[in-house]
Order: C-alpha cells, then sequence, then structure tokens
C-alpha cells in the first residue's frame, strides 16, 4: 500500500472577491478539515503547507486576461515541485485546497513525469477561455481550459510544457444536468461529461468503476482526482462560492470517489472550495461532512 501524505496548498488565487474588498475565504479550507482531524484519521504522512502568494488583484479589469496570473504561474510551479517529489516517491498526495486553480499545480507535476488523466468531480465544468466567454479572469473556473492548453501562454505553457493535460484523458462526474450548453463543447471535443443525473441512472461505484479501469492503458502513467466541494447539494454543502442545487448527495458522492481514490492508477487527490466562513458553515457542519466523505472515500472496501 502507498503511503498517503496530506499537503496544505491554501490557494484563493483563482476566484473573484465575494464582496469589495473581502477576499474568497477557502484558504481556510485545509485548516478546517485539519481541525477535523482528517491527517490522523488518513493513516496519512505530513506534507506540510506549501504557502501561496498574497491575494491582491491590483489594478485588474474586465478584460485584461486571468488575474493574479503572475501570482498562480508562480504557486503553480512551487506546488508542483513538492506534488511530483511525491508521486515520484511513490507516495499519494492528498492536496488541502484552496479554489480549483490549485489543481494546475497537479497538471504541471504530472506532465513533468509523463502522460496523465484527470477526473474531475465538480459541478461545473471550469472550461472558461477566451474562445468560448468574453469574461476570462478567474482561474478557479477555468483551471481545466488553461490545464488543456487554451488561454493565455503565462498559464498554459510553464515551462513549454503544454498541455499539461490532453483533451481525450479529461473525465468530468458531477455536472448538473442544466447546464446543457455549457457541455455541447465538451462533447465536440469528446471528453466525457457525467452528470448528477447520469450517476443515479448508472451507479456511482459502477461508473467510477469503469473509468479507473479506462485509465489503465499503456498510453496512460495514471490518473488524478479532483474534488470540487461544490459537486454536492447546497442542503448539504452550503458553504462554496456557487451553491447550485442538484447536486449529488453524501453517499452518492463517497460511493463514486471510493473506487477511484483506491485505484492502483491513482497518482493523487486535491479537494477546493469549501469556505468555513461562520456565515456559511456556522456550526461547521459542511467541514466535518466534507472531511468524512473523504476519509470514507479512502477506506478500502
Amino acid at each position: 500500500m502507498r503511503n498517503l501524505v496530506v499537503l496544505d496548498a491554501p490557494s484563493n488565487l483563482g476566484l473573484r472577491p465575494p464582496a469589495p474588498g473581502t477576499v474568497p475565504g477557502c484558504y481556510k479550507l485545509a485548516g478546517a478539515l485539519r481541525e477535523q482531524r482528517i491527517v490522523a484519521r488518513l493513516h496519512a504522512l505530513e506534507g506540510g503547507v506549501v504557502v501561496p502568494p498574497r491575494y491582491d488583484r491590483g489594478d485588474w479589469q474586465e478584460g485584461d486576461g486571468v488575474f493574479n496570473a503572475a501570482a498562480i504561474a508562480s504557486y503553480t510551479r512551487t506546488l508542483a515541485d513538492r506534488i511530483e517529489g511525491h508521486v515520484r516517491a511513490g507516495e499519494l498526495p492528498v492536496v488541502l485546497g484552496g479554489d480549483c486553480s490549485i489543481q494546475l499545480g497537479a497538471s504541471l507535476a504530472l506532465r513533468r513525469i509523463g502522460r496523465y488523466g484527470l477526473v474531475a468531480v465538480d459541478a461545473s465544468h471550469d472550461f472558461r477561455h477566451p474562445g468560448n466567454s468574453e469574461r476570462v479572469g478567474a482561474a478557479g473556473g477555468e483551471e481545466v481550459a488553461l490545464a488543456t492548453g487554451r488561454g493565455q501562454d503565462d498559464l498554459t505553457d510553464l515551462e513549454g510544457l503544454k498541455p499539461y493535460l490532453r483533451d481525450e484523458d479529461v473525465r468530468f462526474f458531477g455536472i448538473r444536468d442544466e447546464f446543457e450548453e455549457d457541455r455541447a463543447e465538451l462533447a465536440a471535443l469528446k471528453i466525457p461529461t457525467v452528470t448528477v443525473g447520469d450517476v443515479r441512472e448508472w451507479g456511482a461505484d459502477a461508473l467510477a468503476r469503469a473509468t479507473a479501469q479506462a485509465f489503465d492503458v499503456p498510453e496512460l502513467d495514471g490518473f488524478w482526482v479532483h474534488l470540487d466541494a461544490d459537486v454536492l447539494d447546497p442542503s448539504v454543502m452550503p458553504a462554496v462560492d456557487s451553491p447550485d442545487p442538484g447536486g449529488l448527495l453524501p453517499d452518492e458522492l463517497t460511493a463514486l470517489l471510493r473506487p477511484l481514490v483506491n485505484s492502483p492508477h491513482c497518482v493523487g487527490f486535491n479537494v477546493t472550495i469549501y469556505d468555513p466562513d461562520p456565515d456559511l458553515d456556522p456550526d461547521g457542519t459542511a467541514g466535518a461532512l466534507l472531511a468524512d466523505i473523504v476519509v470514507a472515500a479512502f477506506a478500502q472496501s
């Protein structure tokens, strides 16, 4: 069995401010999950913290590209260094975010090593880019597009390794059923997308096992699992920046994650977006639930 290593990546650089003069609170995710004793409960090694640059959009305006781009690029390289070391050592990093832009660190790290896939478990596709939107700016909603080479070169072509992911090596799970327009582009690119309705029709466990098996091909060296807490229904996870209704329930998410993260081809996992702000999660119930789901997912069945 591989050792799990818990590593904090508390960056909020990829999200828009929730209100003028404030910063996104998801940088507190790692601390909140640690308060739930997630390291001990996972029987994991301690990986420490990759400290992010300060959140400062300066004089950025709409149309200027991705805000905090230089800081995100720098952080991506630093985080990639840490993740690469753990993967090369045969360990499985469990990365506590942070917003979804931290996934670029994993994608860059794995691109340095070989060819890897991505399973993104997320309410939205995070595939916004200049070719499909005039409102590009927040890397936390654009990280899969950036990782597949769509967008500005200072984020898509770090170290001359563009793209970090190939379109055909990406899978989406948990997209809301009503986001049909968003799914059309992915379908044209032949990127498989599994909606909440699909999960319920076909079964989370069966879909996850089939996906893990599909990554067991000579062309691929493994895959990474990215979890955005907003994939959960807001009735159980209100503490996210976009609490869209119609999400997965806890047992469904656990059943989906377990075959993926326990696959011998899975090389790492990250969790993002949960914001433990007292106004969003006053009694910490949502954070405790998220920690329970992660721990249950890694439990051997």
